[in-house]
């Protein structure tokens, strides 16, 4: 027998079955896509209000280039590329770093080793080819100096978190990719005990502040890093895979510049490349980059892996205003002199707006500084491990990190001189590269004014032969841009407008050694350095205006690049992308 209760079940089980089936009929919409844009304006705040329009996630905001990141639809992007308050919108999506490798995972960290266990010889003592060991026996060690390291992440590995006097030495630490900072203190749950914080997955991060600022191990005096008594402000903008997006780096530039005052911020080091897409000045990273020059930031930037062509100089290193730094290799041979030579992975330029790039080169080849062995670098390639929490790892990145110590021994010894003082002073303490004639072995393109040397370039007192002839406060308004004095002749050669015996024809880099010495003299001092008005920011008929009224009627001839559709290749469905240097073969 049915009874009431039992019959008010039945209908209701009936009356579910027939509302899915109902509802498995109705066809469902598929939610919209929604990519990741940089939309900036001629304000933060106009560009804010613009995006306030729109029922959108801010992701990022991006002050510093008066800009937001937000997830868009198609036709939002649409009527916001056309918003009266709306000045450019750019693609925004993240990268892995290529040439990342397979392998077996890596031990455990050991204890610290004895002096007898150390990897010795073979390994780049790094800071004895630049001369900085010699400034370190005097003092000159970048005591008083911040460098803000905008990369994966930092860990308290050996000589990280403590300088050569055992002082603690992180000052800051903020994840750009989750917009948090981290508090000093050791308990409660916003702050970390810095010398045991852990926030780099990838290494890369690790490696590089280790050889900007490593302290001396206890009993191992010779693996200083360049400036072993620096302070570090730690920015993670790239995950394990050292992949991040253009708004993480630029939101971690943006926190730099924000915190200058406060932290005492003076160099900031980049080690990271992605290919141009346009102009320097439309560059949404270059645009941040050159705002914390002007801040008074000396920023150092890696020319990329991406060599040994020609026009090869990545983003942001093709910003005129910046340090931007290739790699040398010692040949495994630290105390011989006579087989150094340019790494082949090392960029070259002349960037597309003519500009003189790497300025210079320094040690990038088989580097030995500290990474977890646990890290992924590390145990992707383990046979580069080499216990203790050391690994070794070539490329530009190394070398302009060599580079960003340098420049904190030079703050040391001239405290507050402008950015463009220091990049003067690196560059006139450069070594070239000379053949047994002594004319240059490679040419100005591949290595600038030649190898850093710290010694040269901290007893240098020449403040005014860089970045003459530029305007960055024009060039960052967008009133005036600018280029330099590299063209390309109708035989594909590369030159310089007005300057004699700089013929370059993209030879690439030979396997050959030489010397970097500093007897060579440049004809006109560094007028290959200065900067001439860009007459309509196009390369057409109008072509190139020098400063002292020469029109040049043809532009620039380039045979190989500028192929850019009205200057730029920033389009709707572009993504913008932005990584750690690409793994290379140890040189």
């Amino acid at each position: 027998m049915t009874t009431l209760t039992s019959l008010k079940k039945m209908v209701i089980a009936a009356t579910l079955a027939i509302t899915l089936c109902v509802a498995a009929s109705i066809p469902t919409a598929e939610p919209e896509t929604r990519t990741s844009y940089i939309v900036q304006g001629a304000s933060f705040d106009a560009v804010l209000a613009a995006v306030g329009e729109f029922d959108v996630e801010v992701t990022h905001e991006l002050g510093i280039i008066r800009a937001v990141a937000v997830n868009l639809t198609e036709p939002e992007a649409d009527r916001l590329r056309n918003h009266p308050a709306v000045r450019r919108l750019y693609g925004n999506n993240a990268v892995a770093a290529a040439g990342k490798g397979g392998g077996k995972k890596s031990p455990p960290p050991e204890e610290e080793p004895s002096e007898e266990e150390m990897p010795g010889d073979g390994y780049s003592e790094f800071p004895s080819l630049v001369d900085a060991d010699l400034l370190h026996d005097q003092g000159i060690d970048g005591w008083g100096v911040t460098i803000a390291i905008v990369d994966s992440g930092i860990y308290s590995g050996p000589g990280i978190s403590q300088d050569r006097y055992g002082f603690d030495r992180l000052k800051a630490v903020y994840d750009a990719t989750i917009d948090y900072e981290y508090v000093e203190g050791g308990k409660g749950k916003s702050k970390i005990d810095f010398a045991e914080i852990d926030i780099d997955e990838s290494g890369h991060g690790s490696h590089v502040a280790g050889v900007a600022t490593s302290g001396k191990l206890s009993n191992v005096g010779k693996y200083n890093g360049i400036a072993p008594a620096a302070r570090i402000v730690a920015v993670k903008v790239f995950d394990a895979e050292g992949r991040g997006t253009y708004a993480d780096v630029i939101r971690g530039v943006d926190w730099v510049v924000e915190n200058r005052q406060s932290l005492q911020i003076e160099v900031l080091n980049m080690s990271l490349s992605a290919p141009p897409q346009s102009h320097y000045w439309d560059d949404p990273l270059n645009q941040a980059v050159m705002a914390a020059w002007n801040d008074g930031i000396v920023v150092v930037v890696s020319a990329g892996n991406s060599g040994p062509d020609a026009q090869s100089i990545g983003v942001p290193g093709n910003v005129p205003y910046v340090i931007t730094v290739g790699a040398m290799t010692d040949s495994y041979t630290p105390a011989v002199g006579s087989d150094d030579r340019l790494a082949t992975f090392s960029a070259a330029g002349p960037t597309y707006e003519g500009f003189v790039k790497p300025e210079i080169v320094a040690p990038g080849g088989h580097i030995m500084a500290s990474m977890e062995g646990t890290d992924k670098i590390a145990t992707d390639y383990p046979d580069f491990y080499l216990g203790a929490n050391f690994f070794q790892m070539s490329g530009t990145s190394q070398a302009t990190a060599v580079v960003s110590g340098i420049a904190a021994l030079i703050l040391q010894m001239e405290p507050g001189i402008s950015p463009d003082a220091v990049k003067c002073k690196i560059m006139k303490g450069a070594r070239p590269a000379l053949d047994e004639n002594g004319n240059l072995a490679y040419s100005i393109f591949q290595q600038g004014a030649g190898m850093v040397n710290a010694h040269d370039a901290v007893f240098d007192w020449t403040h005014d032969c860089a970045n003459n002839g530029l305007d960055i406060e024009a060039d960052i308004a967008g009133t005036k841009h600018f280029g330099g004095r590299a063209n390309q002749d109708a035989n594909g050669n590369y030159y310089l407008m007005g300057l004699d015996g700089y013929l370059w024809s993209n030879s690439g880099v030979d396997s050959n050694g030489y010397l970097w010495s500093n007897g060579y003299l440049w004809s006109n001092g560094y007028l290959w350095a200065d900067g001439y008005l860009w007459t309509d920011g196009r390369v057409d008929a109008n072509g190139y205006l020098w400063s002292d009224g020469y029109l040049w009627s043809n532009g620039y001839l380039w045979t190989n690049g500028y192929l850019w559709t009205n200057g730029y290749l920033w389009t709707n469905g572009l993504t913008e992308t932005m990584s750690i240097n690409t793994w290379v073969d140890q040189e």
